[in-house]
């Protein structure tokens, strides 16, 4: 199964209490620790993050292990334990090459928390430090469990639509395509909404049904389909038989979709208690990030061991993940922020159009009923603002 918004995902949820409920209660079978502790960082160092953090650093995905977040995975370190029943992966917390005094717990989303919003998987565990929560998702999640972004490590979103060129001979964009009034089947009905307001596709053109799946792409060929510029592409030449050649495809942040996509936030009720904490980890995961795209292959291995251990039938080869990075430094999915120029930053102008645009989208599809204030959603306070790419 491929990917799907979070937004629509939610709508496949099982009860969440359910759902951890499992996962606690989990055997607990592990696989054993890959390699030896790393040294450790020197005591009161920006490293050090003994009696900062606690013990143990959880961290919540929204998805399945990936590299679009292998800068959070690039931080296990070689002593790391996977937990098959519990579907988590556990190890010191190895920065720049040291061990920072505290572990740290990475745990899938998606079917490994019922499908639930980190917000709400947030709400119900204290335990979890960090959670990546998508700009569109956190607007949706305010009024109930509000959450605060503290770094962005994905700049724009890859997030797109997708095109076979050869039912569409000449089509050089998703307007183009659109044009022919087919089906666009995607599964969260805020892409269609933004779409729709844009007047690149018309309500009747919308289907949201999509579930991951290549089937209705291989048998209907015309259709545009959601997917993501990471992944799709390379999986549909290299790795879906029944296709086995190119597709066409367009980002949507080329038009309009400008959230920032799953960025590390906390809960708005432990910003204060976790401060200590953030001061230090927020640099260090700016840092991770930009050296897990220098040096990918270790992180890359582990995210494909991760897959494999979990058996949730989420598939991903070092293929795809290999491709996942090069799309991410060609495409510039992660960079720099251009209006400050430091890595990690949110830009307050750029937030306050998420608010607005998805705000408005959300409000009208009665998700909300009031749009939160911009400038609740983030926070730029830990940012290192000497961390930069260039």
């Amino acid at each position: 199964m491929r990917r799907m918004t979070g937004l629509r995902a939610a709508s496949l949820a099982l009860p969440l209490a359910a759902a951890l409920a499992l996962a606690a209660c989990s055997g607990g079978e592990t696989v054993p620790a890959a390699g030896p502790a790393a040294s450790a960082a020197p005591p009161g160092g920006p490293l050090d993050l003994t009696g900062a953090c606690p013990a143990t650093v959880v961290m919540q995905q929204d998805w399945q292990p990936e590299a679009e977040h292998g800068g959070m995975y690039s931080l296990v370190g070689p002593d790391r334990v996977i937990d098959t029943d519990a579907k988590h992966v556990r190890g010191s917390l190895v920065a720049q090459g040291v061990d920072t005094g505290v572990d740290i717990e990475i745990r899938p989303g998606g079917p490994n928390v019922g499908f639930q919003p980190v917000p709400a998987v947030m709400a119900l565990d204290d335990s979890i430090v960090l959670g990546t929560v998508n700009s569109d998702a956190a607007i949706a999640a305010a009024a109930g469990q509000p959450t605060v972004a503290v770094v962005s490590q994905l700049t724009t979103s890859p997030l797109m639509l997708m095109w076979d060129p050869a039912s569409h001979p000449g089509a050089q964009t998703l307007r183009d395509v659109a044009a022919s009034g087919v089906p666009v089947l995607t599964s969260d009905p805020v892409i269609t909404a933004l779409l729709v307001e844009q007047g690149i596709i018309t309500s009747a053109q919308v289907d949201t049904s999509y579930e991951g799946t290549p089937a209705r792409f291989v048998s209907e060929p015309r259709i545009l389909q959601q997917g993501f510029a990471t992944a799709e592409p390379y999986l549909y030449e290299r790795e879906i038989r029944e296709w086995g050649r190119p597709v066409g495809y367009q980002k949507l942040a080329d038009l309009g979709y400008s959230v920032y996509p799953s960025p590390p936030s906390v809960r708005a009720d432990r910003l204060e208690q976790l401060r200590p904490c953030l001061q230090k980890l927020v640099p260090i995961m700016q840092r991770a990030q930009i050296d897990y795209l220098t040096e990918p292959g270790p992180t890359n291995a582990l995210i494909v061991e991760l897959t494999e251990a979990y058996q949730t039938g989420w598939t991903y080869s070092s293929g795809v993940a290999d491709y996942a990075v090069r799309t991410m430094r060609e495409q510039g999915l992660v960079t720099d922020d251009p209006a400050s120029g430091v890595f990690g930053q949110f830009d307050p102008a750029r937030m306050q159009q998420v608010a607005d645009t998805f705000g408005s989208i959300l409000r009208s599809q009665g998700t909300i009923t009031d749009v939160p204030d911009a400038a609740g959603l983030y926070t730029n306070e830990f940012i290192d603002p000497g961390i930069r790419m260039g």
